[in-house]
This record gives C-alpha cells, structure tokens and sequence, in this order.
C-alpha cells in the first residue's frame, strides 16, 4: 500500500484500460475519478482538487493536448499531469511536455511504474507550496496547522484548519462538498451532516475572532459547496 493518501483524474476513453487503470489505484486506496472525454476531464479538474492528472492523449472529442493545456489554464491549482500515451515518438514527447506536461508515460506501461511518478509528482508539487500561506485576512502556518486574522490566532480543530487551508487554496474558486468530503476522509465520509456542522463551527470561529461580518467571508454556493469572498455579503447554510 502506497504511504501517500492521492486524489487521481484518469482521462482515458478505452473501458478496459481505464478499468485496470482504477481497480490499481482503488488497491492503493487512493481517491479516483474518471473521465471518458476532454471536455468531461476539463470539467472535472476545473470544479476539483487532484494531486495528479492521467491523461490519454487520444480521447473522442478533444485531441489529449488540446486537454493539457485547457486543465493548465483553467484548474484552480496547477495540478501536475502525467501523461500516458503510445505516442512513443521524440516529437511527440516534446509536444506534450511544451503543451504542460509534467511527466510522459508510454504505452505499455507498468502500473506500479506509474504509481511511483504518481508520487513523485504529487510530491514535487507539495515542495512548491508555501508554509505560509496569505489569503485575504488570512495567514496560514501549513506546518504548524495554524490560522490567523490579522495577527489573532484562531481556535480550530484539526478538520477545520484543513477546510480553511482547502479554500484558502482554491480561492478565489469554489470547493465542492465532494471535493471536501473526499480530501478531508477520503473513502469514508461520515454522516451528511458532519461537513455542515464543521463548517458552521468555523464560521462561529471566525466570528468570534473577527466580528459579526468575519463569518460572511465563507460562502455557501447551492448545489455547488463554499468558497471564500472578502468584499460581498454571504449567506448562512
């Protein structure tokens, strides 16, 4: 079992693969999603959090680096792409490495082998993300699992530092309740209300800490999940 705890994207279209591909990573278990097409897997990164992005170059709808490069600009987070492809020509590596990509795997490949560049990407990516972290009023000690306002610490739990490291992350984008729900207990969430309740605990925080107002930075998005807005009125839930 891999000592990494990973959130995957598998952008492959052909079935067979793609379920030897997901049945490997389940075994490590670690967190998948899988998209048969470019637009699903633009889609996908774009709404979620991921350490890394497997993706097939040759897809139904889009041409895989067309894919690349749309992840790239649109995901909130630079996740890194590893792609696997039997494109095994000099020019077509440096296609895909010039188009983003952040490691090139040809088929055949050992799934082993790509669970090793799985964490070393994720791992490489975890070293360009700062110890301190400013968001807004926020500074985030990532090391200490500590939070403050301004120069007043906040009193939270150890969820609910990671929800606030989790949006302060993504801001100014949203984080859906599936990502947090995946990202905080990974394959086994605790009841539906657990989410809500942390949530309504930091909100409590941050009002306490920072006044009535200091609450409304943490939105509710219906349908969707919370994000972090500093300059308009927010809605309790």
């Amino acid at each position: 079992m891999s000592k990494l705890a990973l959130s995957i994207l598998l952008v492959e279209d052909h079935l067979a693969i793609a379920r030897q591909v997901l049945d490997f990573l389940d075994g490590l278990v670690w967190q998948t999603d899988h998209a048969g097409t470019g637009a699903l897997a633009v889609q996908l990164a774009t709404r979620n959090s991921y350490d890394v992005v497997l993706l097939d170059l040759n897809l139904p709808d889009m041409d895989g680096l067309q894919v690349c490069r749309a992840i790239k600009a649109a995901a909130p987070s630079n996740v890194p792409i590893l792609m696997l492809t039997a494109r095994d020509a000099y020019e077509d590596k440096a296609r895909g490495f010039r188009d983003g990509a952040d490691d090139y795997l040809t088929k055949p490949f050992d799934l082993r082998e790509v669970a090793l560049r799985c964490e070393a990407l994720a791992r490489r990516q975890q070293l360009h993300v700062h110890q301190e972290m400013r968001v807004g009023p926020f500074t985030l000690q990532t090391r200490e699992g500590r939070a403050l306002v301004g120069d007043v610490p906040l009193q939270l739990t150890q969820t609910g530092f990671k929800i606030l490291l989790l949006l302060c992350r993504e801001h100014p984008h949203a984080v859906s309740r599936s990502a947090l729900l995946q990202q905080l207990w990974g394959s086994q969430p605790p009841d539906s209300d657990a989410l809500k309740s942390h949530i309504y605990t930091l909100r409590k925080q941050l009002e306490l800490v920072g006044g009535a107002g200091a609450a409304g930075v943490l939105v509710t998005i219906p349908q969707l999940g919370y994000r972090l807005v500093f300059d308009a009125a927010a809605s309790d839930g």
